[in-house]
C-alpha cells in the first residue's frame, strides 16, 4: 500500500511540475510518466480547441499564423486571451468553462502548434475537381491579393476588387492597372474593413457603383458603423460620392458588420447589417443592428417599407432578428430575396427574407455559444421565422450567388455559397422554396470570401487565403 501511495505521489508531483508555462519539452524520454500525462493533456487540449476555438480560428490554426498579435503571442498571452477574452473582438472568456489547468494546456497546444510553422500552400490551378454533375478546373485569374472581399465586373470587361484593408483595385485580364483613388477611410480591424461592391443594374447609363465598409461616424462619436456609399468612377477615381447609409448607433465591437449588397431591379437596394454583439437589442427597431435594410437606389426610404409609419422605428428596416448576414442575393428567377448568416457555434442559416418578418436571433437558434453555453433553449417560437436550411456544425457562409446559365450541367437555379471555415463551396439545390439537396465542392481549395457569376456565366470565387480570384471552368469529358 505504501509503495502504491509513493508511486501515485511521484506521478502527481511530475504532473504538477509540468503545469508551468514552457517552450521547451527538454530531453525527457517519450514514454516517461510525465510524457504520457502531457500527451493525454495535449489530446484533450486538441479536442477542446476543436470544440471551442476552431469555428472562429480555423481547424488548422491558420488564423493565428496570419493575424497581427494585438495582445501578444507568448504562451502567457494566449492563456490570458483564453481566460478573460476580448469583448471588442467577440472573443469570450473561458474562465467559467475550463479549469486553470485546461486553459494552460490549451494555450500550450496552440503555442506549440504555431511553433511548428506549418505553411498551407493551395495550388488550385493544378487539379480538376469532380462534382456530382460536372468536372471543374479552377483557373487562377488574379494572385497576390490581401483578403479580397467584393468583386464586380465592369462593362468593358475590367474587374473591380475590394481588399479588406481599404483598397479598391482595377484589373484587366488579370493584370492590375490601377488602384482606385478617393476610397473613404475605413476601420480595417477585426472583421471590419472595405467590404462588398456592386454595380447599379443600369450602370451603363448612370455610372453608379455601390460599396459597403466599416466606417467612422460622420458626426463623430466613439466606435464604428456599417456604411453604404455610392459613387461614380472617373479616371480611376471615385467622384460624386454620396453616403447613403450609416448604421447607428456606432459601436466599438470589431465584429459582425455584415454587409453584402444586392438590387431587385425595381429601383431598390438591399443590404444586411450584423448585430455587432448587441444580442437581444436586434429586436429593437430603433437601431440598425441585426437587420436587413431596403433603400431606394438614391438612398431615400421607400414609402412601402414595413416600418415606415412605425413611431421610433428605423424606416429602412426590411426584416430583423439576424446575427451576421454574409450573403444576400435576389433570385433572378422569381425575385425572392435570399440571405445567409453566421450562427454562433452551429446554426448557420439560409433564409428566405420577407418584409417585416422576425428571424429570431438570439431568441431562437440552432447553435450554442463558443464557450459551450446555451444561448437559447428554443429553436422555434411563435412569430419568428424558421430558416429554410441550417448547418450544424457551422461552415461559416460568406458570399452567395445563383447559377443562371447552362455552363455548369444541372446547376441552373442552384445557390452557391462560399465557406470560410471548411475552405470549400456549397451547392444548394432548391425546389418550391425548399432545399432538396446539398453538395460540398472544391474541398480544401481555400478560405472563400465571395462568390459571383460573371456576365458571361462563369463562376468567380475570391479566396481569402491564399489571396486570389479564381474562375471555375467546366471540363468536358
Amino acid at each position: 500500500m505504501k509503495k502504491l501511495l509513493f508511486i501515485v505521489s511521484v506521478l502527481m508531483f511530475l504532473f504538477l511540475s509540468g503545469c508551468s508555462f514552457t517552450t521547451d519539452s527538454g530531453n525527457r524520454k517519450a514514454n516517461s510518466p510525465l510524457s504520457m500525462l502531457q500527451d493525454t493533456a495535449m489530446v484533450k487540449a486538441a479536442s477542446q480547441y476543436a470544440n471551442f476555438c476552431a469555428s472562429c480560428h480555423r481547424d488548422d490554426l491558420s488564423w493565428f499564423k496570419s493575424r497581427k498579435w494585438k495582445y501578444g503571442n507568448r504562451e502567457e498571452d494566449i492563456y490570458n486571451s483564453i481566460e478573460v477574452g476580448y469583448s471588442d473582438f467577440g472573443m469570450l472568456g473561458y474562465a467559467d468553462t475550463l479549469s486553470g489547468q485546461e486553459m494552460k494546456n490549451l494555450s500550450k497546444f496552440i503555442y506549440q502548434k504555431l511553433e511548428l510553422k506549418e505553411e498551407v500552400s493551395y495550388r488550385p490551378d493544378e487539379g480538376i475537381y469532380v462534382t456530382e454533375d460536372v468536372k471543374i478546373k479552377p483557373d487562377t485569374v488574379i494572385r497576390g491579393l490581401n483578403i479580397p472581399w467584393g468583386l464586380a465586373f465592369l462593362p468593358d470587361g475590367d474587374m473591380l476588387v475590394t481588399e479588406k484593408e481599404g483598397k479598391m483595385l482595377r484589373y484587366r485580364k488579370g493584370v492590375l492597372i490601377a488602384e482606385i483613388k478617393g476610397v473613404p477611410k475605413v476601420h480595417a480591424d477585426g472583421q471590419g474593413g472595405l467590404l462588398d461592391i456592386r454595380l447599379h443594374p443600369d450602370y451603363r447609363s448612370n455610372g453608379w457603383l455601390y460599396f459597403s465598409y466599416s466606417g467612422f461616424p460622420e458626426k463623430g462619436g466613439e466606435g464604428w458603423n456599417t456604411s453604404v456609399m455610392r459613387a461614380k468612377l472617373k479616371d480611376n477615381t471615385l467622384v460624386d460620392k454620396q453616403l447613403l447609409f450609416e448604421g447607428t448607433p456606432p459601436l466599438t465591437a470589431n465584429y459582425h458588420f455584415g454587409c453584402k449588397l444586392t438590387f431587385d431591379g425595381k429601383g431598390h437596394l438591399f443590404f444586411g447589417v450584423g448585430e455587432r454583439g448587441t444580442m437581444k437589442k436586434v429586436a429593437d427597431l430603433s437601431n440598425d443592428w441585426g437587420k436587413v435594410h431596403r433603400l431606394n437606389d438614391d438612398g431615400s426610404i421607400p414609402n412601402d417599407n414595413p416600418y415606415v409609419n412605425t413611431p421610433g422605428a428605423k424606416k429602412s428596416i426590411w426584416s430583423y432578428g439576424h446575427r451576421n448576414p454574409q450573403g444576400l442575393v435576389i433570385s433572378p428567377f422569381d425575385g425572392t430575396l435570399w440571405e445567409s448568416e453566421h450562427g454562433p457555434k452551429g446554426g448557420d442559416e439560409l433564409n428566405l427574407i420577407e418584409p417585416g418578418k422576425n428571424y429570431g436571433w438570439p431568441f431562437i437558434t440552432f447553435g450554442i455559444n463558443y464557450d459551450g453555453k446555451i444561448i437559447s433553449p428554443d429553436t422555434a417560437k411563435a412569430g419568428m421565422e424558421q430558416p429554410v436550411n441550417y448547418w450544424v456544425p457551422s461552415f461559416a457562409p460568406c458570399g452567395m450567388t445563383f447559377v443562371t446559365g447552362k455552363r455548369y450541367k444541372n446547376w441552373e437555379g442552384d445557390i452557391l455559397m462560399g465557406s470560410l471555415r471548411f475552405h470549400n463551396l456549397v451547392r444548394v439545390k432548391l425546389k418550391d422554396g425548399k432545399v432538396i439537396h446539398r453538395e460540398a465542392l472544391l474541398n480544401n481549395i481555400g478560405r472563400m470570401r465571395n462568390v459571383e457569376e460573371s456576365p458571361d456565366g462563369f463562376i468567380y470565387v475570391s479566396l481569402e487565403e491564399p489571396g486570389m480570384i479564381i474562375r471555375l471552368v467546366p471540363v468536358q469529358d
